[in-house]
């Protein structure tokens, strides 16, 4: 079986690693690897996708990999990447996410038999004596290399609070506890806990004198530099809940030409061969790279049927039969009776979603970039109502792609 490592190299999953050659030749027999989640809520967006993806990885690899829920560390706050501290959560709030967490993890990675572990760091961390921890663990840190790392660094400008400045040794802890219980040999986690990484592989030298390894992924951002998961709507979660499969798939759809093999290679399990020859298509036939983009990355997240759902709406949407509306297409519910009366057409691009206020669909609209029922509406208070209806239902769009259908009730 191919070495993980050349995969992750191959794929554009490696940002630094402690040492190359010797993480290759740990990675050559199964070990045990773990990536840390703080429950700051009760879902994960698609900035967490690349190293639940490499989770993946590993274990079809063959490795044992180790969830963390950080309900320990949340109690704390990572300030990595936070220009600001983090709001202080309850146990109860971090308990209730943990949980959630828990089960959107269970899609993507295979907890049976003990081929992979989930824990929550809180079983340890809470009940440890703070004047105890200060004298073992405590002491082994240097302020001074501390401050020197990008996370704390970044903060001292803006203010970093005493408790923020005690999560790296709770991290640093938390791989050590993890090595002394589970032989875990390596940590993996984004280019903002590189520091953190260091600081718990130091701790495991210093206690044990054994030598334990990082490795992190990139932080990433799409081409047009926009940070991963970010819409117009806001972050896109992978709680059906927060964000339907059929507003998922067209996240990914959606994408960037340039960044369509990229993030084949990241975050699907097609065969590079395919991820390559996908990723060279030009013109027109890109849309159909992309829809395997959008597919492959729904099925893991959602299952095979959201993934055909939502690709049946989307083709019925966007293909040259745009008559007919599927039960996937996002909706929204106006009453018989407000429709009846008629509403005014930015209003109702605004309470259904596709603009954030009533201003931005005044403009949305002015602009020629309103529709509905694939006709551009004509003014921003254009007067929408039940004679509109087509098959009892409405579709409005914003753009070219950003489509809700309006279903009275």
């Amino acid at each position: 079986m191919e070495n993980v490592f050349d995969i992750f190299e191959t794929r554009g999953f490696i940002e630094q690693v402690t040492d190359k050659e010797s993480v290759r030749k740990l990675l050559k027999n199964p070990i045990t690897c773990y990536i840390g989640f703080d429950p700051t809520a009760k879902s994960f967006h698609i900035g967490s996708l690349l190293p639940i993806m490499s989770l993946v990885h590993m274990q079809t690899a063959g490795h044992r990999p180790i969830a963390v829920i950080g309900g320990g560390t949340g109690l704390v706050g990572d300030p990595s990447g936070k220009m600001e501290m983090r709001p202080i959560m309850t146990r109860e709030e971090i308990d209730i996410n943990a949980e959630a967490l828990k089960s959107q993890l269970s899609r993507f990675i295979d907890f049976s038999n003990e081929n992979a572990i989930m824990v929550n760091n809180a079983d340890w961390l809470t009940g440890l004596g703070y004047v105890d921890f200060l004298r073992d663990i405590g002491r082994h840190f240097s302020v001074n290399r501390m401050l020197a790392a990008e996370s704390y660094r970044a903060r001292l400008e803006t203010g970093l609070n005493f408790i923020e400045f005690n999560y790296m040794l709770l991290q640093a802890y938390d791989f050590w506890y993890l090595f002394k219980h589970y032989d875990c040999r390596l940590q993996m986690g984004g280019n903002d806990q590189w520091g953190n990484i260091l600081a718990g592989t130091d701790l495991i030298r210093r206690l044990d004198s054994v030598t334990a390894h990082g490795l992190t992924f990139p932080l990433l951002t799409t081409s047009s530099g926009i940070k991963m998961g970010k819409t117009h709507k806001g972050a896109v979660w992978l709680d059906t809940e927060l964000t339907s499969p059929y507003d998922y798939y067209q996240y990914w759809i959606n994408q960037d030409d340039r960044d369509v093999e990229r993030f084949l290679a990241l975050f699907t399990l097609l065969p590079l061969d395919e991820v390559r020859r996908l990723g060279a298509l030009k013109g027109s036939d890109i849309r159909s790279a992309k829809e395997v983009l959008a597919y492959e990355t729904t099925k893991l997240c959602h299952g095979q049927k959201e993934a055909e759902m939502a690709q049946k709406a989307a083709r019925q949407l966007f293909g040259p039969d745009k008559s007919e509306s599927s039960k996937s297409t996002p909706g929204y519910s106006v009453s018989r009776e407000e429709l009846a009366k008629g509403v005014p057409a930015y209003i109702l691009f605004e309470k259904a979603g596709l603009c954030k206020t009533r201003g931005e669909a005044r403009r949305l609209i002015s602009h020629g970039g309103g529709y509905l029922n694939d006709l551009r509406v004509e003014s921003f208070d254009q007067t929408i109502n039940s004679s509109d209806l087509k098959n009892d239902s409405l579709l409005i769009r914003a753009g070219k792609k950003r489509y809700m259908r309006i279903i009275p009730g």
